[in-house]
């Protein structure tokens, strides 16, 4: 019963740090790779910005092609590999606010140990968007396993809704109810999100911030 009650906590908490503008919406790759990082690097938070208001894609990706977005952290390289196919309308909108540096110099404001890191909120405080929402609703049968990369909505916010606030899945099955656009899957660098998913102390901030240095997309 304690282990129930503790998975419904996190599947609200995970709710109230949500999409649009409540809460969850490139250029070269740096010389660091995954191989080269073992540990964090220690960083100051970049300060909080506004999230500004930002206008959605005009159209959605090219799904012969290959789309990924590349995240640089201060703790390594990890590659997402986008789901143009489930997720058109959010891919899309990910692909474009990464492209404008919109994920630049931000943190990952929220680490669960067994369970997520979330980040994509330039404001720091789990209540910032883009300035508007896309709505890919998952299928019904949806799993959030390791590595699978979502976006974050709020309670009253149907599902599927997205702003700029994403998470990736740490937790071997977190076992959320398919309320959650699935956006992609991470591709390289799994290594990289378990070393930030290990400064996780509780249902909040990491021990230390993990900054994402520059987020960049590609497609090939």
């Amino acid at each position: 019963m304690r282990a129930v009650l503790a998975l419904l906590v996190l599947v609200l908490a995970l709710a109230g740090c949500g999409g649009g503008d409540d809460e969850a919406t490139g250029g070269e790759t740096t010389a660091t790779t995954t191989t080269e990082v073992t540990e964090c690097q220690e960083v100051e938070a970049p300060e909080p910005r506004e999230p500004g208001s930002n206008d959605p894609p005009g159209e959605t990706l090219d799904q012969s092609l290959t789309h990924t977005l590349t995240f640089d952290t201060s703790c390594g390289t990890f590659v997402v590999t986008l789901d143009t196919d489930s997720a058109r309308e959010t891919s899309a909108s990910l692909f474009t606010l990464a492209e404008a540096g919109y994920f630049d110099d931000t943190i990952f404001h929220r680490v669960v140990p067994d369970f997520v890191i979330q980040g994509g909120d330039p404001t720091q405080t789990g209540g910032g968007g883009p300035g508007y929402s896309t709505i890919d609703p998952p299928a019904t049968d949806a799993k959030y396993t390791k590595g699978v990369v979502a976006m974050a909505k709020t309670p009253t916010e149907s599902a599927g809704t997205s702003g700029s606030q994403f998470f990736v899945v740490t937790g071997a099955d977190i076992g959320l109810p398919p309320d959650y656009a699935i956006v992609g899957e991470v591709t390289e660098g799994m290594e990289t999100v378990d070393r930030i998913a290990a400064l996780g102390v509780g249902d909040g901030p990491p021990a230390q911030p993990v900054v994402v240095n520059t987020v960049t997309a590609a497609s090939s």
